[in-house]
């Protein structure tokens, strides 16, 4: 029998809505959303991103975390896909079209998209009013991340008023992934699903910046080589090596 928190139990009879992209951040935090609401409706978002590998892994991991947990099957609702061409028109970063990855004057990496995020719960706000959900999830990070300020607590916060304000309706945004290391990341999807859901993170999902999802690797696939690539492989060591002194 599933051993639901005590918000958890609150969330037997709510429906949430996850940003789930097909990375490894966002299927943790699908898992998370299956593991404590009622019913779980997921939303993609192809913004012209060159990555689009990523996008590809959303129906496989769909398809399959089903398996890790029967109820989890139950509680997996509608997934919706929308496009969002303008972003990746307006965008001008590393992540939309082919340059180097590299920092800028700003000292953010140019992979940066200037309010991806903040127009992503927008959408996924508007989604989940006409659905009966209340709850928005998304795999952002303080921890592990590059700095990108549509990422910081603060920011989703202020957000969270200001959805709330705007739908007349108390829109609550949950990031369960925000004070987590990557390694910490890799031990949260242990504990929601067991192994079973970590092979599924590391063979289904993706990460890499530079879309390859040829080469496998122990933690997964990718280049191994872009920041996306190391900041993973090096969550997956630190894991397993603090596993090994369980």
């Amino acid at each position: 029998m599933t051993q639901f928190s005590e918000l958890s139990a609150v969330g037997r009879e709510t429906a949430a809505l996850v940003l789930f992209s097909g990375g490894q951040d966002s299927t943790t935090c699908l898992g998370w959303a299956l593991e404590r609401f009622g019913r779980v409706e997921t939303v993609g978002i192809n913004y012209g991103q060159r990555h689009q590998a990523e996008l590809e892994c959303r129906a496989r991991v769909r398809e399959k975390i089903g398996a890790v947990k029967p109820e989890w099957a139950e509680r997996l609702g509608d997934d919706h896909m929308l496009a969002l061409p303008v972003l990746g028109e307006i965008a001008d970063c590393a992540l939309t079209d082919s340059r180097r990855i590299e920092f800028e004057s700003s000292g953010l990496p140019n992979t940066f998209v200037p309010g991806r995020n903040l127009l992503f719960f927008t959408l996924a706000a508007a989604i989940a009013y006409r659905r009966g959900a209340r709850v928005l999830v998304g795999g952002m990070c303080e921890t592990d991340f590059s700095g990108y300020p549509d990422c910081r607590d603060n920011t989703l916060k202020s957000l969270q008023v200001s959805l709330s304000l705007g739908l007349d309706a108390p829109m609550v945004i949950e990031t369960p992934l925000m004070r987590l290391t990557k390694a910490e990341t890799w031990e949260l999807a242990r504990r929601i699903g067991g192994d079973a859901f970590v092979q599924l993170v590391r063979d289904e999902t993706h990460t890499c910046y530079m879309g390859d999802h040829s080469h496998f690797h122990t933690w997964g696939f990718g280049c191994g080589k872009c920041p996306a690539c190391e900041l993973r492989e090096r969550g997956w060591n630190e894991w397993k090596e603090h596993a090994r002194f369980e």
